[in-house]
């Protein structure tokens, strides 16, 4: 991977990006030469204050709430300039991801849980995935290691050890977290989070000469063409990869544009200030709304207002993006067991009923 020398100060941030490295692409992506531009963000206490004030949970509060909270955005469209690429590398991974689903499953919860606990989207576990193909003792040309790929300096940085006898990089757990710190870093920048992305791979430095020669625009469609190409491909891999996973795209593979206009046509009853208050859990099995309205004391009308046609779509296909107001959503995570206990009882009471 390539590697650049440059010091960039982001004003409205008041961090100093110092050269390190990243690496970037899955198993048979690792031994090709690809740009490995890492930077990290000098931490000063006194930057301590602009960290917080930068937290994504806060800076996006209107619009983006749904994106830092989870996946409220289902079926997000893959934009047409990724759709070529997207396509061949389905075509060419779709097999070895699917197995790695069953290998990997509990890593890929453990990763996902993590994320939440940062206030990030759990499909940013994919980044991982591209990385490093999850194999904790990977390592590129270049000295990346581990499932999250960190070059020792950023690895420093974002609080893992690496020594002679000690490189927590290898470890699962821990490198997540820094991983999280370091995305939580890279949104508070961009807000968007293809250009988190391609920060990860290359490198802020790299993301802003890229906006600068684009006129000023952050749109990673506009830049593309502008960032190294590895890192170019590597948001696009990005996309791919949550498109084998997930079935459909998410808030994390569209620009901010694409997203707001996604969230605008959420739904008919729902304005920005409904979305930015509440939260969408996918959910699978035969919940019954009347059940999870007396367990979150939602009304009725609140209820059908976020989960239209609730009933009749988990009957068809036992599964459902449920929304809810974030205080109500916490209870029913908490109680999702016995919630779906519930129902499954009321339904066979139901089916024992009618067929007397």
């Amino acid at each position: 991977m390539r590697k650049f020398k440059q010091i960039t100060v982001l004003s409205i941030t008041g961090f100093l990006l110092v050269q390190v490295a990243r690496s970037a692409g899955i198993e048979q992506d690792m031994n090709s030469q690809s740009p490995l531009n890492d930077t990290t963000v000098n931490k000063n206490p006194t930057d301590q204050n602009v960290l917080v004030k930068n937290d994504p949970k806060k800076d996006f509060k209107n619009l983006y709430t749904t994106a830092v909270f989870g996946d409220g955005v289902s079926e997000a469209k893959l934009n047409p300039m990724a759709v070529s690429f997207v396509q061949k590398y389905i075509s060419r991974n779709k097999t070895g991801f699917m197995a790695m689903k069953d290998w990997a499953g509990p890593k890929l919860e453990m990763m996902d849980k993590i994320l939440a606990e940062h206030g990030l989207p759990g499909e940013l576990k994919y980044l991982a995935v591209i990385e490093s193909g999850l194999k904790y003792n990977k390592k590129s040309t270049f000295g990346a290691v581990g499932p999250w790929a960190f070059m020792p300096a950023a690895a420093k940085e974002y609080g893992l050890r690496v020594s002679g006898n000690k490189d927590e990089r290898l470890d699962y757990y821990k490198s997540t977290h820094a991983a999280a710190r370091l995305l939580t870093d890279f949104y508070a920048m961009y807000g968007d989070w293809l250009l988190v992305i391609a920060a990860y791979n290359s490198g802020p430095g790299n993301v802003q000469k890229a906006i600068r020669k684009a006129g000023g625009s952050k749109d990673f469609w506009v830049i593309q063409n502008y960032l190294p190409n590895e890192t170019m491909n590597h948001v696009k891999k990005f996309i791919a990869t949550h498109y084998i996973f997930e079935g459909e795209g998410g808030i994390t593979t569209v620009t901010k544009k694409e997203l707001k206009e996604l969230v605008n046509n959420a739904g008919p009853n729902l304005n920005e200030n409904d979305l930015s208050n509440s939260i969408a859990y996918k959910i699978t099995g035969r919940f019954n709304s009347s059940v999870i309205m007396k367990y979150t004391e939602t009304d009725v009308v609140t209820f059908n207002k976020f989960n239209p046609n609730f009933d009749n779509e988990i009957a068809l296909n036992g599964k459902y993006e449920l929304r809810l107001p974030i205080q109500k959503m916490n209870i029913f995570v908490a109680k999702r067991y016995e919630i779906l206990d519930e129902s499954l009882n009321l339904l066979l009471k139901t089916s024992n009923t009618n067929s007397k």
